[in-house]
């Protein structure tokens, strides 16, 4: 454990397994670095950088926007704080720049705690947890919620790591196991939905990223849990995201309005509960019943000699 008072993202924990090695941060309770083999797997920060356009952070108690920060919950409407101005939107929910403390460290494996606590717009007490651990199949990130409040409460959980790709984005090859894709307005927010087949968007084959500029959910994925896969346009596998039956979404994106020189250099593969502008739509939102908790798991696998 490193202790540094001028770091943005606070109290830094080191969990090392073998060739594995993973970051995680006090700040929002994500992994700033991940490497195998000495090779950088994501595309994280610095130390001494504020976390860039969401590399590395959970995202609860939703992931993505939700328009105009509007939104009904059992009969009651509820405003949120416009954290996209620009888009007039509230995004990546309300624990990105929340400390969380450490409830259990060992060499592999560290959990980090939030409780969030009821808020304009969100008056629901939640407790979160977040458990990473490294071995020798990668890295694994496992989540719960529990619902402290009296009452029902809306919810879900993304995360946002940056894939490290070797040369150029447009040269990787992608596979994601999905049926659909939503179609977004000029805010990123969805408008309706299409099938993938036959399309531009079908990656259900490994296909080449080429100029494609991905800022897209993909749904109707199947049952149980999928993955998606990063791999060269030669067909050499380079890194496995994976995702349990938790996560019904995955949100692809290359990186083409992040601020140079991060610029279309990594993919981030987003595993998601729910979709964009969820709790507008009611669309895969969980309710948590009073003391209820909910669990998911998501993980990273480097391929072999990668």
């Amino acid at each position: 454990m490193q202790m540094d008072a001028f770091s943005p993202s606070g109290t830094q924990w080191v969990i090392k397994s073998g060739d594995h090695e993973a970051t995680v941060v006090e700040v929002g309770g994500g992994v700033r670095a991940y490497r195998s083999s000495g090779r950088e797997v994501i595309d994280g920060y610095q130390e001494s950088e504020l976390c860039p356009s969401g590399a590395g952070q959970v995202l609860a108690p939703w992931p993505n926007r939700i328009r105009d920060g509007r939104y009904t919950f059992g009969g009651q409407t509820h405003q949120l704080s416009l954290s996209e101005p620009t888009q007039h939107n509230a995004i990546h929910g309300l624990t990105r720049w929340a400390p969380w403390r450490p409830t259990e460290v060992s060499d592999s494996s560290v959990t980090v705690e939030h409780q969030l606590p009821a808020q304009p717009g969100y008056p629901w007490t939640l407790r979160l947890t977040t458990t990473w651990t490294v071995d020798d199949a990668g890295l694994t990130a496992s989540h719960t919620a529990t619902n402290l409040a009296d009452r029902p409460a809306p919810f879900g959980l993304g995360a946002h790591p940056y894939l490290a790709v070797p040369g150029s984005v447009d040269d990787v090859a992608l596979t994601v196991p999905a049926r659909s894709r939503l179609l977004l307005d000029g805010r990123d927010l969805p408008i309706g939905a299409a099938r993938v087949a036959g399309g531009d968007y079908d990656f259900t084959s490994p296909r080449a990223i080429g100029g494609a500029r991905l800022n897209t959910a993909f749904g109707e994925v199947p049952d149980g849990g999928s993955s998606v896969v990063l791999s060269t346009v030669d067909g050499d596998p380079i890194v496995t995201v994976w995702a349990d039956g938790a996560f019904g979404w995955w949100q692809l994106f290359t990186g083409d309005t992040v601020p140079t020189p991060r610029t279309r250099r990594s993919v981030a593969v987003e595993p998601m509960t729910c979709p964009p502008d969820a709790f507008h739509s009611g669309r895969d939102v969980v309710t948590l019943e009073p003391g209820q908790t909910w669990q998911g798991s998501w993980g990273i696998t480097p391929a072999p000699g990668r």
